[in-house]
């Protein structure tokens, strides 16, 4: 059942492996199919090396395995859990990429010091508090957050971005490990200066609405 989402979610995380935001066994994507209410998700334990769109997991909305041989991802709770609270969610990934995961080590937020981050994630990323691995507290810290951020950092754990496909999670999953990088760069050089909230707004606003649209005044992309 569900082939062609098995063989999407199988893609979607041998990207996380090839922008490297995984190591070995580690982190995981999933993806729902709004007709059935399945999820599909990464197995548990199996290198990216292995993995195939057959071994790929198939969980109704209580966590039942409904196809596969393998057992699902130990996180399969935490984005039932997050799908469950966000209906227009379509896929949630969860990596330990290593500047993102170096200011979660710390408990911090990303701050929006940079248009690149005001215009993907409409202001800082939140570092949301630490929860253990395995259960719905992950999700019910990263849901205490709030905001439009589709990342969210988890203390002492990692990073989940959520996205309304499975392409807007990977470009969250990418643009947060790329950002984070930068400013901890940048910290090392000196202070960061956060950027006005009006520049944050005017910025998400661009980004979102009118980014890479046709102008018809000038006849070029945006």
């Amino acid at each position: 059942m569900l082939e062609d989402l098995k063989q999407k979610v199988c893609e979607g995380n041998l990207e996380l492996q090839r922008h490297v935001l995984v190591a070995w066994t580690g982190g995981n994507l999933s993806a729902l199919d709004p007709e059935t209410g399945y999820i599909v998700i990464k197995p548990s334990g199996v290198r990216y090396e292995e993995m195939t769109p057959e071994k790929m997991v198939v969980v109704d909305a209580n966590g039942k395995v409904v196809e596969g041989d393998l057992g699902p991802s130990s996180d399969t709770a935490s984005h039932l859990a997050l799908y469950a609270a966000r209906p227009e969610l379509r896929s949630i990934i969860h990596t330990h990429s290593r500047y993102a995961t170096a200011f979660a080590a710390v408990g911090k937020d990303i701050p929006c010091c940079l248009t690149a981050i005001a215009d993907e994630f409409g202001g800082s990323i939140p570092c949301a508090r630490y929860a253990p691995i395995g259960g719905l507290d992950i999700a019910k810290a990263i849901l205490e957050c709030g905001g439009r951020s589709p990342a969210v950092l988890l203390k002492q754990h990692g990073v989940f971005t959520m996205g309304t496909s499975i392409t807007k999670a990977l470009q969250a999953a990418v643009m947060v490990e790329d950002v984070a990088r930068t400013v901890a760069v940048a910290m090392g050089l000196g202070e960061v200066e956060e950027l006005p909230q009006a520049e944050i707004e005017a910025n998400f606003d661009r980004y979102s609405n009118r980014y890479g649209t046709i102008n018809a005044s000038l006849g070029v992309s945006k």
